[in-house]
């Protein structure tokens, strides 16, 4: 169900007054559970929980050719599958747009970050490397797949194991898992999406929320440390918009990833 005119009229009138309908502050995120290791199969997965919105991410691994470009580096796939049991909105059949374009800014984030050193994953220069697939699922849809999905990728890499490889065979042993972590880096990416509704900006918005935001903005970064950037929508941002939403991502990625640094070691 698409949110009535009264609904965005009255959201607005919140905002405004530095107010949200649930009572958080625009800078506020929900409540964020983080369950790690629920598949037996996957390498790595994790079930994130942000407010109502809940994804599932795995981790799985396999031997491959490298890319042409990068005869030395490992292969990274991010795709992200929306459920019609998370959305009425959502329907089976090929990736729409939302569920290619969360794929590729999560995927961006995790790239551009250098989070996995690649270059470690490979087996044989030219020849053999091994590619990381990450899976994304929505489970339930109330805003903010985007933060959601970034989360539960982290915490599935950093619970994730590498699965054991016959050398002599030249083939992986699915379903037998080495002791050995995939190699990551010990600085976390997280991205934080900042949303544009009028004059004011949130983060972490509900379904409600989510359907009147003007533009969008997701960060990826580390520390303070920013590594990737990803626009969503049309409206534009002016010079002074753009000085807000860095200025709110610095103060929320400290909150958030206090929130969530526990979950992540």
């Amino acid at each position: 169900m698409e949110t009535t005119n009264l609904t965005a009229d009255r959201i607005r009138q919140y905002l405004n007054e530095g107010k949200r309908f649930d009572g958080r502050k625009p800078e506020e995120f929900r409540d964020i559970i983080i369950e790690t290791g629920i598949s037996k199969h996957a390498e790595g997965s994790a079930r994130v929980r942000l407010g109502k919105t809940e994804v599932l991410v795995g981790v799985k691994m396999d031997v491959a050719t490298p890319y042409p470009d990068s005869p030395n580096k490992g292969n990274l796939m991010v795709t992200a599958e929306l459920l019609p049991l998370s959305s009425d909105r959502f329907e089976n059949g090929p990736p729409r747009f939302p569920a290619i374009e969360l794929g590729r800014v999560i995927d961006r984030g995790i790239r551009e970050s250098k989070f996995i050193d690649v270059e470690k994953l490979c087996i044989k220069e030219g020849e053999k490397v091994w590619t990381i697939f990450i899976d994304i699922y929505s489970i339930n849809d109330d805003g903010n797949l985007l933060d959601a999905a970034g989360i539960g990728a982290i915490a599935a890499l950093k619970n994730a194991k590498m699965p054991k490889y016959d050398e002599k065979e030249e083939k992986v042993i699915f379903d037998e898992h080495t002791t050995k972590a995939i190699p990551l880096s010990k600085e976390i990416p997280l991205a934080i999406t900042i949303h544009k509704i009028g004059n004011n900006f949130i983060v972490d918005p509900t379904r409600e929320e989510e359907d009147i935001i003007e533009t969008r903005v997701t960060i990826g970064s580390s520390d303070g440390a920013l590594s990737s950037m990803q626009k969503g929508d049309t409206s534009p941002l002016t010079i002074e918009d753009f000085h807000k939403v860095l200025d709110l991502n610095d103060k929320v990625w400290k909150a958030v990833f206090k929130k969530i640094e526990k979950d992540l070691k």
